[in-house]
């Protein structure tokens, strides 16, 4: 078994939901860590989330960068054993031009990948979405049930939207570089789900907001929607995992706990935290789509109105031995965290 203490990670993107999770992750089991920040004026104010977590917090080092600049990875990679790709644009509100969003996904994630593999580093773990395997389908083909084989198909507009399209590309772009430039790097792409689970500060996931504005009383109904539901914490561990076992290389890993319909997301909520005002109605689809006209961040919404999308997300636990915990506590320890910050009060 190789020994993975005093092991170099750079790990982009450590400010966000998931980057400051694995990160704590990173350092419990010995490895030192570099996290990458856009602004380095929170680089303190992360320190003492992190140093909540974790008795590590001594071996873990902020730099500044931006995806786009090329440059900045070509330093910051040298030295490292491993880099953990989480880093992403990822907006509360859709760009006029979808380009805002593509661009830095996709050339963001080829900067990253050409700077490690110039440097050495033995393995980068990208982070993707479920979102890169599932949409841009047909009405026929939503009959059978996804696996890591499939992928969203971006020239299909009608079932995407931006950000859809923006883990596809960047993550298809990460496979081509490897595949043809390499240099013998290996590369392992996770794949999460909407993301719930323990909100570290006041600034949050975007997927977390489903729990905050339910939690709140700010949603009158529920759209008939469903999605995958996994908890950040297990999706941490699945990236060290997959950045260790030897036999990950190559491979892609669907991270998810299982489906769950907004409607049931409310439901546990109201069970939990029955006094309250949470409500478990579904609005009819017709109300959506209006509501969507008002409320731009609903649009990425409408694609999964009455649909369901069944992917067979076990690779994970086979394979690596995962543990993805269960939706329901993903979705409690979001709730308790969220009202211990008083986000929602």
């Amino acid at each position: 078994m190789e020994n993975f203490i005093n092991k170099n990670v750079l790990l982009t993107g450590i400010s966000g939901f998931l980057g400051s999770h694995t990160a704590i992750a990173l350092l419990n089991k010995g490895y030192r860590v570099i996290g990458t920040l856009r602004d380095m004026n929170r680089a303190e104010s992360i320190r003492e989330v992190i140093a909540q977590h974790t008795p590590h917090a001594d071996r873990l080092q902020f730099a500044e960068a931006e995806l786009l600049d090329a440059e900045v990875w070509k330093s910051l990679t040298k030295g490292m054993d491993y880099v953990v790709h989480v880093a992403s644009p990822f907006p509360r509100e859709l760009p006029k031009d979808e380009n805002e969003l593509i661009v830095p996904a996709k050339q963001g994630t080829l900067h990253v990948l050409e700077a490690a593999a110039a440097n050495g580093v033995k393995r980068v773990v990208l982070v993707s979405s479920i979102a890169a395997v599932v949409y841009g389908k047909k009405e026929t083909e939503l009959a059978k049930v996804f696996t890591e084989k499939d992928w969203t198909d971006v020239t299909n507009l009608q079932d995407t939207e931006p950000y859809f399209r923006s883990k596809t590309l960047a993550e298809k772009a990460a496979w081509d570089f490897v595949e043809r430039t390499g240099r013998g790097m290996e590369l392992v792409s996770i794949l999460p789900g909407a993301m719930l689970g323990p909100v570290l500060e006041n600034d949050y996931g975007t997927s977390a907001n489903i729990v905050v504005k339910i939690l709140a009383g700010k949603m009158p109904a529920m759209p008939h929607i469903g999605f995958e539901i996994v908890d950040v914490r297990a999706v941490a561990e699945l990236l060290v995992l997959s950045m260790e076992a030897p036999h990950a290389d190559g491979q892609r890993f669907m991270a998810t706990a299982g489906p769950m319909t907004m409607k049931e997301i409310a439901a546990t909520l109201k069970h939990h935290y029955p006094n309250r005002k949470i409500s478990t109605r579904e609005m009819p689809n017709f109300l959506a789509k209006l509501l969507a006209v008002f409320e731009p961040s609903l649009k990425p919404v409408l694609l999964d109105l009455g649909k369901t999308r069944k992917v067979r997300g076990d690779r994970a636990v086979n394979e690596l031995g995962w543990n993805p915990g269960s939706p329901s506590d993903a979705i409690i320890s979001c709730a308790k965290s969220v009202l211990d910050l008083k986000i929602v009060q």
